[in-house]
């Protein structure tokens, strides 16, 4: 009853959002050429699906954060295990963590295109960087979480440190790990088209958006693709949450949220 009365609202605010984005369009507020009607851009957002040089620059444009969330996933996961398994390590490496972690990946686009140059590779990797911290520092967070009790069960059973991270720590941290997967898939689809807008080189939706940008009458392509990247975004959560739901149904906002 709540998911759907949720749904209702969130139907709701796309209907008035649209509905004001459309008044304003047509009253002539504000210029068509800055902001054409909403009913305009998603005209063009539906047409360019059928556009298959528009559809492969999608495509490109989700290879990249694809590969590079699964590789922030593979690098993460297992260096959060270790740090918050092990204090000693976590303090040798804390202020290097502390030191990177606010550093923008945008900014980083110079330097990375100069090492790897103008191809998937800068992409990725400035993808990679973007997302490991969400899924390094649940990961941390959640071994930190586990329930002690259990821990020590174990272990007066004879059961050694790796038995424990397997058989408790892991499964206890699991939803956390989910849950910064899902926060870095949002920051790795921001960085992918991010990434194409800034840098001016390859294929993408970034790329599509960068060159309608400087035509005349560009503004309704621009908004179509943001249009087509907001879609992918909740798309792609809304598989994540589901994910979660029946991955982990034993945790406390799961269960309220049934």
């Amino acid at each position: 009853m709540k998911r759907r009365q949720e749904l209702a609202l969130g139907g709701l605010g796309v209907l008035l959002a649209f509905g004001a984005c459309e008044a304003v369009g047509r009253a002539g507020i504000v210029r068509r050429g800055y902001l054409p009607p909403a009913s305009e851009v998603l005209a063009r957002a539906v047409e360019l699906a059928g556009d298959s040089a528009f559809i492969t620059g999608i495509v490109a444009t989700l290879r990249a954060w694809a590969l590079g969330l699964g590789l922030a996933i593979v690098l993460a996961v297992p260096l959060g295990l270790l740090l918050g398994s092990v204090p000693i390590v976590d303090s040798a490496v804390r202020v290097i963590v502390e030191f990177l972690r606010p550093l923008p990946s945008v900014a980083l686009i110079p330097l990375v295109s100069l090492l790897l140059g103008t191809g998937t590779e800068t992409k990725v990797a400035l993808i990679v960087y973007a997302s490991v911290w969400p899924i390094l520092l649940n990961t941390i967070h959640g071994l930190g979480e586990t329930d002690p009790l259990a821990k020590d069960t174990l272990r007066a059973f004879g059961f050694g440190r790796l038995s424990v991270l397997l058989r408790v720590e892991l499964p206890a941290t699991a939803p956390f790990i989910a849950a910064g997967v899902r926060i870095s898939a949002a920051i790795a689809l921001i960085l992918a088209v991010a990434t194409e807008i800034l840098s001016g080189f390859g294929e993408g939706l970034g790329i599509f958006m960068a060159q309608a940008s400087l035509a005349t009458d560009g503004t309704r392509d621009v908004l179509a693709g943001v249009l087509w990247a907001g879609t992918i975004g909740l798309t792609v959560n809304s598989v994540l949450v589901r994910a979660e739901r029946r991955l982990f149904p034993w945790t406390p906002d799961r269960r309220a949220a049934a």
